[in-house]
């Protein structure tokens, strides 16, 4: 997803949340940066509403209550807004070093460059007479995270050093060592993977980072080779990465009244009295598995062993860096 939908995707969510009124198409599209056309131009105000199908679409499948409605029965135009009681988390009960932990990765957070943006759309909707909660968006932050192979593997293809590195692949018991001239660093569908020259192979590679293994350690001196001319990165990575269609089925246990947006995502769910099993599409058993992890104790996976296994090793990566952080404080 591009940063400019990214912070378009935001702010509307920002929006939709600091009022509990129903606003119309015509609203958002006054107020939301990103959305701006002239009404009266039918080509633009066609392109618009692509863009906000879309838009809506991408956010249902995030998990994101998203309703339609309207204010009162005179009102000829549907509204849209988020249901604030299913998108709020519940309380989180935290130890004192998780929330050391926690508090240490809110400051990584960086959420200046939505500021402007957000402040703006909300003046908007004042301006237009709409009640504005200036609550309801408190800990709503831009969030980005990397994998720990990141910053060793940028520095390495800004300094063009070679690299080695063990990678894990999912049908193998053990990782493989590789050694790679790295040429750049891309997020492809919420994933980060590194292209470059493969030294073993003679051939050009990508990796996905989260599937490093340990430490990455450049070996080579700087500017030991150039990258080839006009490479586009992205292009190689999404044609490494196959079709995006779902392919899998997993079949998940969820804690009764928790994990609305898993409950959306599912296509069959069946209640029961101590769990309600849910069968969900993916692609990407370690994508899926980064998703259900961050539901805690209230998901647990049932099959496919890929993703079982998956949500396994993710949650052991995590046990690993607090430790280490533990030691730290």
């Amino acid at each position: 997803m591009s940063r400019s939908r990214t912070e378009r995707l935001v702010n509307l969510v920002i929006c939709l949340l600091s009022t509990r009124r129903f606003l119309t198409a015509a609203q958002i599209a006054a107020t939301v940066p990103g959305y701006e056309h002239d009404p009266d131009d039918a080509r633009e105000h066609e392109a618009f509403q692509r863009k906000f199908e879309r838009d809506k679409a991408e956010l249902r499948e995030l998990g994101v209550p998203l309703e339609t409605g309207t204010a009162s029965a005179f009102d000829a135009e549907p509204g849209y807004r988020i249901a604030r009681r299913e998108y709020a988390l519940p309380e989180i009960p935290l130890k004192p070093d998780e929330a050391a932990a926690v508090g240490i990765a809110a400051r990584l957070w960086q959420h200046a460059g939505l500021a402007a943006a957000a402040s703006s759309g909300l003046a908007k909707l004042r301006a237009a007479g709409v009640d504005v909660d200036p609550q309801a968006t408190l800990g709503l932050e831009p969030m980005v995270t990397v994998d720990p192979a990141f910053a060793p593997l940028t520095a390495a293809a800004r300094d063009r050093r070679e690299v080695r590195f063990d990678y894990r692949v999912p049908d193998r018991d053990a990782p493989d060592r590789r050694r790679l001239q790295p040429w750049g660093v891309v997020c492809w569908r919420g994933r980060w993977y590194v292209v470059g020259h493969d030294l073993d192979r003679d051939a050009t590679r990508c990796f996905r980072l989260s599937r490093v293994v340990g430490q990455v350690r450049a070996t080579g001196t700087a500017g030991a080779y150039d990258p080839p001319a006009g490479v586009d990165l992205i292009s190689h990575v999404a044609r490494w990465s196959g079709p995006t269609e779902h392919t899998g089925r997993a079949t998940v246990l969820v804690t009764p009244g928790r994990a609305a947006g898993l409950r959306r995502w599912a296509v069959d769910v069946t209640t029961g009295p101590e769990a309600d099993r849910l069968v969900l599409p993916y692609t990407d058993a370690e994508l899926l598995a980064s998703h259900l992890v961050g539901y805690g104790p209230d998901v647990r996976v049932l099959d496919p062993p890929e993703v079982r296994d998956a949500v396994i090793q993710r949650l052991k990566e995590i046990a690993a860096r607090h430790d280490s952080l533990a030691v730290v404080l």
